[in-house]
C-alpha cells in the first residue's frame, strides 16, 4: 500500500545555502537579480546534468572560487547542506513488473486543467523552459493524495537536437526523448514549509515520445514561443488559448506509478510525492527538436538514483497493462519465455504454439496449397509508419494490401510486418522458426487478419490471422548460408538491397520505445521480398509468438530466404539496442506440417526430361547391385 505521510521522517533544517539554492528562482520570478553566490536552481527540478547549477551567462558569471564549481551530478552529495546523498532521491528507473498494486490509487481530480489561457508566461530560466500558470487557479487532488495541491508551474527535461533520450525517469530501463513535470504545492503551506514537509510537493510526470503523426496544435502553439526565449532569463507572454489538458492530449491519466522521492536538483529535498504516468504524450519529432535548438540547452536530466528499499506502487489500471507487457526474450525480467504461460489471460502454455522446428523429411505434400494472390503487394505507398514496440521494429501498413488463395480459404488484410533477429556477430542466429534444427540469422513476419473479422474476433478464431514468415540471411561471400535451405537461389539483387537500405534508414529515428516515424520513401512489399519463390512454402496451424500467444494463426513459412547485405542485418541489433529477439522453439506435438513446392503445379515434363529423371534415380540403385 502507499506509504502514509506520517510514517516518513521529517527532514532536518537545510543549510542556508541549500535553501537559497532551491528558492532562488522562485524569488527571481519577480525579476529579482540575485547576486553572489551565482547559483541558479529551484524547485522546478530543472538543472542540467552536465553542469552544476552555475550559470555562464553574463547575468550570472561563473565564479571560479565558488565551492560549487565543477560539481557534476555525481558530486552533488558532497555539497554542504544538501540532501543529494539521501536514500529517497529522484529520479528512478521504474520496473513495472515489480510495482505493487495499490487500490487506493484511484482517479485524480484535476481542477481547471481544461481552462483555456491557463498558461500565462513561458520562461527560459537558464536550466529549462518553464510555463507559469495562473496562480491559485489549477488544483490536483485524489489519486491517492491525502491533500489538495495547487499547480505552480510546469517545465520540461530533454536530451539534444539529435533526439537522444532526455527524460529523467526511466520505465523498464528505457529513457524517453522528453519528460514534462507539473509541479504542485500542498495547499496551506508556503514554499519554505513545503520544502520541510515529506509530502510538501506533488509532481505529475509525463513521458514524451516522438511521433511523425500530427498535427499536435497545442504543442505547435507552445513551441512557437521558443524563438522569443533563446537566452537565460528571457520570458514571453502566451497569447494562445492553451490549457494543461490540451498539452496532455489523450494520455490515460488512470494509469500511473507512485513513489516517494525528492527534488531532482540541489538541494534535493526529499519532499516530493511522485506520480509518473505510464502512457507518453505524443509530440512531433520536429517540435521536440525545437527545445534544445531554440533554448540552447541540452541533456537536462539527473542520472537515475537508487531505490534504497523504497517501493513503487501502481494504480490498478497501470498494473494490468504493466504486467501484460513485462515480458521479454531473456531472463532479465519477471516474465522470461519459460514463464509466459503464467501471464494473465495468455495462451502461451497451449498445445498449438509457435514457432516450431520444421523437419523437411517429415512434412506432408498438400495438393490444396495453390498459388497465393497478393493484392497491392506492389503498392509503393503501402508502408505507413514504423514504430519501436520495445520488442521489435514494426512497420504498419496502409489499408488495401490483401492476401488470398494459397489454401487459406478467406481473404486476409495485411496489417503490419516486423522482424526477429539475433546479434551482429559473424554468424548470427535470430529467426524464430527453424528448418532441420537450423536457425537463420533473421525472420520477417507479415501479419494479416481475416477481412471479415475485427482484430479482437480474429485473435479468438482458429484461422483469424495469417502470418507469412520469410527467413533472411546475408549475401556477402556466402556468409549466413544455412543448412536446411532447399534452394541455393535466393533474392539478393542490387534492387532489393537498395530497398532494404531505405528500410533500415528509418531505424535511427525509432530508437526509443514507443517512438514512431512516417515512411516517406516509395517502397512496396514486393520490393522487399525481391525474387523469393513464393510458390514454395510450409504450412501449419499455430499461434502468435509473443504474449498473449493466441492460437489463431495460419502459418506460412517460405522455403527460400531473402538475401540482404550483412551490414543491413546488423543495423537491427545495433540501432535498436536489443538482441536475440526470438521465442524458443515450441513442441509440434500432434500437428502436421504440410508443404507446397513450386514443382507441385509445374507443367508436365517432356518425355526426354522424364527419361533423364528416371536414369538419375536408377543410377545409384544399379551401383549397389
Amino acid at each position: 500500500m502507499t506509504p502514509r505521510p506520517h510514517t516518513l521522517p521529517v527532514q532536518p533544517p537545510p543549510h542556508p545555502l541549500s535553501l537559497w539554492v532551491v528558492l532562488s528562482t522562485w524569488y527571481s520570478e519577480q525579476n529579482t537579480d540575485l547576486s553572489s553566490p551565482s547559483v541558479e536552481c529551484d524547485s522546478s527540478f530543472s538543472c542540467p546534468r552536465n553542469s552544476l547549477l552555475l550559470s555562464s551567462s553574463p547575468r550570472h558569471p561563473r565564479n571560479p572560487n565558488s565551492e560549487l564549481n565543477d560539481h557534476t551530478p555525481t558530486k552533488w552529495p558532497e555539497l554542504a547542506g544538501t540532501y543529494c546523498g539521501g536514500h529517497r532521491q529522484s529520479p528512478i528507473n521504474i520496473a513495472s513488473s515489480s510495482a505493487v498494486t495499490d487500490p487506493e490509487l484511484h482517479a485524480f481530480t484535476f481542477t481547471n486543467f481544461t481552462a483555456q489561457h491557463a498558461v500565462g508566461v513561458l520562461v527560459n530560466n537558464g536550466h529549462t523552459v518553464k510555463g507559469k500558470v495562473v496562480p491559485g487557479h489549477l488544483e490536483v487532488s485524489g489519486g491517492g493524495l491525502n491533500h489538495t495541491y495547487e499547480v505552480l508551474q510546469f517545465h520540461l527535461h530533454w536530451g539534444d537536437t539529435e533526439l537522444h533520450p532526455g527524460s529523467e525517469h526511466m520505465l523498464n530501463d528505457r529513457r524517453y526523448p522528453m519528460e514534462m513535470h507539473i509541479v504542485c504545492q500542498k495547499k496551506g503551506l508556503n514554499q519554505s514549509q513545503a520544502l520541510m514537509d515529506p509530502t510538501g510537493f506533488a509532481v505529475l510526470a509525463f513521458f514524451i515520445s516522438a511521433t511523425e503523426e500530427g498535427p499536435q496544435k497545442p504543442w505547435q502553439d507552445l513551441t512557437s514561443y521558443l524563438g522569443n526565449i533563446t537566452s537565460a532569463g528571457s520570458e514571453v507572454n502566451v497569447s494562445h488559448s492553451l490549457s494543461i489538458s490540451d498539452l496532455l492530449g489523450e494520455v490515460n491519466r488512470t494509469k500511473f506509478y507512485r513513489y516517494m522521492g525528492s527534488l531532482t536538483t540541489p538541494g534535493c529535498q526529499e519532499a516530493v510525492i511522485w506520480t509518473v504516468f505510464q502512457e507518453p504524450i505524443l509530440v512531433h519529432t520536429d517540435l521536440i527538436k525545437l527545445f534544445p535548438s531554440k533554448a540552447h540547452l541540452s541533456n537536462l536530466y539527473r542520472p537515475i538514483q537508487e531505490l534504497h528499499g523504497r517501493h513503487v506502487y501502481a494504480s490498478p489500471a497501470a498494473t494490468l497493462v504493466g504486467k501484460e507487457h513485462a515480458w521479454c526474450y531473456d531472463s532479465h525480467c519477471h516474465f522470461s519465455p519459460d514463464l509466459w504461460s503464467t501471464l494473465p489471460e495468455a495462451f502461451c502454455g497451449g498445445k498449438q504454439q509457435s514457432p516450431v522446428d520444421i523437419d523437411s523429411k517429415e512434412v506432408k505434400e498438400n495438393s490444396s496449397l495453390e498459388d497465393f494472390t497478393f493484392t497491392h503487394f506492389d503498392d509503393k505507398k503501402a508502408l505507413k509508419y514504423v514504430t519501436n514496440t520495445g520488442h521489435t521494429v514494426k512497420f504498419v501498413l496502409n489499408d488495401g494490401v490483401e492476401l488470398s488463395r494459397g489454401g487459406l480459404g478467406h481473404v486476409y488484410s495485411a496489417l503490419q510486418f516486423h522482424f526477429h533477429w539475433g546479434d551482429e556477430s559473424d554468424h548470427p542466429k535470430g529467426s524464430e522458426h527453424m528448418v532441420n534444427s537450423v536457425r537463420y540469422p533473421m525472420e520477417m513476419h507479415i501479419v494479416h487478419k481475416r477481412k471479415d473479422l475485427s482484430i479482437e474476433e480474429a485473435k479468438t478464431t482458429k484461422d483469424g490471422l495469417a502470418v507469412l514468415g520469410f527467413f533472411i540471411e546475408a549475401t556477402d561471400g556466402g556468409k549466413g548460408k544455412n543448412a536446411g535451405t532447399e534452394s541455393d537461389h535466393a533474392s539478393g539483387t542490387s534492387s532489393t538491397t537498395d530497398y532494404w537500405t531505405k528500410l533500415t534508414s528509418y531505424l535511427p529515428a525509432v530508437q526509443t520505445v514507443g517512438s514512431n516515424t512516417s515512411v516517406t520513401e516509395d517502397m512496396s512489399l514486393d520490393d522487399l521480398l525481391g525474387d523469393v519463390d513464393r510458390s514454395s512454402f510450409y504450412r501449419y496451424m499455430g499461434s502468435l509468438t509473443t504474449p498473449t500467444c493466441n492460437e489463431a494463426v495460419v502459418w506460412t513459412v517460405f522455403k527460400q530466404p531473402i538475401k540482404i547485405d550483412k551490414k543491413l542485418m546488423d543495423a537491427f541489433p545495433l540501432e535498436m539496442g536489443y538482441k536475440q529477439v526470438y521465442r524458443p522453439i515450441q513442441a509440434l506435438g500432434s500437428r502436421t506440417v504440410t508443404t507446397r513446392s513450386s514443382s507441385s503445379f509445374a507443367p508436365a515434363p517432356s518425355c526426354t526430361a522424364t527419361l533423364l529423371l528416371l536414369l538419375s534415380l536408377l543410377g545409384p540403385l544399379s551401383a549397389t547391385v
